[in-house]
């Protein structure tokens, strides 16, 4: 058989592998496996040698290993929780680590089913941690070691802006007047530069870069390290996508960590959550190239599976914004960008064509449960009444299900991500039969009381799940509310 490019390139990268375990351990490893591709072009394959694992890693990028050694060195040195480098090849572009096992925070998350103590627990402990990266003595970190820059300055924001342009917005065909977004686009990146920055931030620290072993959790990816505010390592955690953390979780996190870091650092806390949302919206913004491109050109379908979530986030960070901030055109475009149909073209342009219609209805059992007008005589019928009534607080009579107070409230409570995880699980499997046996129809009606809250809440999020899991532009009338 004949032996390809690719093939014979991994059979290269194989015996180079093979040379530096026998010039750490001696001999040849005695089992080797691949790792999954990640979002960066590193490889990662578990080594098994006399019994016992570790990770080696490939990478030709040499400054980029420079950084990582560097840091993972200085880390070690200071007791925090990073695996240990156990050998570094010649040409520096192999190098032998500690294996940490398969679990991250957010896989572990996902495995109890998002249950919210599990989450608190291991979140705090997460930005304890956290701090104790950001607020290691900056006089004994070498800046000059970062890569690819030293610190979280104009460049680099820049970029990383230019990356949510080129990337998302030119994808999905949104259109905007190129100089008013850069307008905006500098004004952002002059207010992240007013900030104090005079910490190590992370880069990457979010739930898939934390790892847990025997209980404990460690910390991969920091080779973009560099100088930074103390605000953007909380917002790459808080707002990671796929956690899909609950408004409320989020805010009393960030409450948290504000709490912890007070012991170490004198922080302005109404200053700190002012810049914090502005961070946060670059972060977010940069996330979004991250998107397009790992998963359009890279064709890696999980980072278009976070795109509704992000979305979701986006709302969130616009309504902490202050309501006469400078940046009114780019929020305008994100607004756009949005509502855009080509988002949901781009991101399921590929799914399986299917003639099924979701009807989606919230409803007060006081007037009755909605009709079916099909021929297929109703649907799902979920009583929301098992929650508590929003409406019985008198801030939030005047607002219904889709506006983000009565939405903190709802999320600020476990027993309701509880109801909707189970709603979803439901539904999922009634969807995937209803395609696979070709039906057309299916009706999904949320009740409450008054029709106004909990029902028009929980109508709204199945709409966005359907739309996230099956690409589905489901119809949705909320019977109780203004048309």
């Amino acid at each position: 058989m004949a032996i390809t490019g690719s093939e014979l390139l991994i059979a290269d990268l194989l015996e180079k592998i093979n040379k530096e375990c026998i010039a750490f351990f001696g001999k040849k490893f005695d089992k080797i496996s691949s790792l999954p591709l990640s979002a960066s072009a590193r490889r990662y394959y578990r080594i098994y040698v006399d019994k016992k694992n570790y990770l080696a890693a490939y990478n030709n990028d040499i400054r980029e290993n420079d950084a990582f050694f560097y840091f993972t060195k200085l880390f070690f040195f200071n007791k925090l929780n990073v695996p240990q480098l156990f050998h570094i090849s010649e040409d520096k572009t192999i190098y032998i680590i500690e294996d940490l096992g398969n679990d991250t925070l957010y896989s572990s998350v996902v495995k109890t089913n998002f249950e919210p103590e599990f989450i608190l627990r291991n979140y705090k402990i997460a930005l304890n941690k956290l701090i104790q990266f950001q607020l290691l003595d900056t006089e004994k970190i070498d800046f000059e070691k970062c890569y690819p820059r030293e610190s979280f300055d104009y460049q680099s924001i820049l970029w990383d802006l230019n990356y949510f342009k080129y990337y998302f917005l030119k994808l999905v065909n949104v259109s905007f007047d190129e100089q008013l977004l850069e307008n905006d686009f500098n004004t952002l990146i002059n207010i992240i530069m007013s900030i104090k920055n005079d910490y190590f931030m992370f880069r990457d620290f979010q739930s898939r870069n934390i790892m847990v072993k025997d209980s404990e959790l460690y910390f991969i990816d920091y080779q973009g390290g560099r100088r930074g505010p103390l605000q953007y390592d909380v917002a790459s955690l808080l707002f990671d996508a796929k956690a899909n953390l609950t408004n409320g979780t989020k805010s009393y996190l960030l409450e948290y960590y504000l709490s912890v870091a007070a012991s170490y650092e004198t922080i302005d806390n109404e200053q700190f959550k002012s810049d914090y949302y502005y961070v946060a919206l670059i972060r977010l913004l940069q996330a979004f190239g991250a998107y397009g491109y790992r998963g359009y050109f890279e064709r890696k379908e999980h980072f278009l599976k976070s795109i509704p979530y992000a979305l979701n986030n986006l709302d969130f960070i616009i309504s902490k914004l202050p309501s006469d901030n400078p940046i009114s055109y780019l929020i305008s475009v994100i607004s756009k960008m949005k509502d855009s149909e080509d988002v949901a073209k781009f991101l399921f342009k590929e799914k399986k064509e299917t003639k099924l219609k979701i009807q989606l209805t919230s409803f007060s059992y006081k007037k009755g449960i909605p009709v079916d007008e099909s021929e297929n005589g109703g649907g799902f019928v979920f009583d929301c009444r098992c929650l508590y009534n929003p409406g019985r607080q008198e801030e939030f009579k005047m607002l219904c299900g889709k506006d983000q107070p009565v939405i903190d409230f709802l999320e600020s409570d476990p027993k309701v991500e509880r109801f909707k995880s189970n709603v979803f699980s439901i539904i999922d499997q009634a969807v995937d039969n209803y395609i696979e046996r070709g039906f057309d129809h299916l009706m999904i009606n949320f009740g409450c009381t008054g029709g106004q809250h909990r029902s028009v809440y929980f109508a709204e999020k199945t709409k966005a799940h359907l739309l996230e899991k099956y690409g589905f532009a489901s119809e949705l009338t909320h019977t109780n509310l203004p048309q």
